[in-house]
């Protein structure tokens, strides 16, 4: 029992080397631990400035990754963006607290959405205007952009915290079918997912044994 007590206390304790990477982040306590997980992989956005913010309620979403508009009209270094939480993991019956679905589903979850932060820090402050005009009127522009997302966060090495997202959503059997049907329509399937993290261990491999 005094074990099993030990290895409960050591497995919440924050590992300190995450700490470095909540620079300039703004994060609710309660998911801090699987936000610097996910900020770990994407090292090129340690300096950037990043609210993590709960929210009651969004629009057909359950995270969303935005510029803070006002600092699209200064220079671009001052840029800052903010991720928007839905406080609710809605269910057709029921919703539970966000912080209550698994681990790795959050980290994935906050994974992709860090992904179209890094697409955006390759944008001018212009192209970022057009980026959110064409996202909001273009579906076939949604889909490229999740995409995008996707597949940055899977090369920064987050592809089976990505599939455990997917695999969450899609085999969820209280999850409205709408919903569902959204991600399979917009985003990369599971295996998508894992036929490029193959691609990407192969290729790992071959510059190893080329070195």
């Amino acid at each position: 029992m005094k074990l099993l007590l030990v290895f409960m206390m050591s497995s919440q304790v924050m590992n300190p080397e995450l700490l470095q990477f909540g620079h300039n982040k703004q994060i609710p306590a309660v998911i801090e631990k699987n936000v610097l997980n996910a900020l770990s992989f994407y090292p090129e956005l340690k300096n950037t400035t990043i609210h993590f913010i709960f929210r009651t309620k969004i629009k057909s979403s359950v995270m969303q990754a935005q510029p803070v508009f006002t600092t699209l009209l200064g220079k671009r270094k001052n840029r800052r963006y903010r991720i928007n939480i839905s406080e609710y993991f809605k269910l057709i019956n029921s919703q539970i607290p966000i912080e209550k679905i698994p681990d790795e589903v959050m980290i994935g979850w906050i994974g992709h959405e860090l992904g179209h932060i890094l697409d955006y820090e390759g944008m001018s402050n212009g192209g970022m205007v057009s980026f959110g005009y064409r996202y909001y009127f273009s579906p076939s522009f949604v889909k490229h952009a999740e995409m995008v997302a996707d597949s940055l966060a899977v090369e920064r090495g987050m592809g089976n915290y990505i599939v455990a997202t997917k695999r969450f959503i899609l085999n969820h059997a209280e999850l409205p079918q709408a919903y569902k049907d959204k991600i399979s329509r917009l985003y990369l399937s599971p295996d998508v997912i894992v036929e490029q993290v193959r691609k990407l261990e192969e290729k790992k491999l071959l510059q190893q044994n080329q070195n």
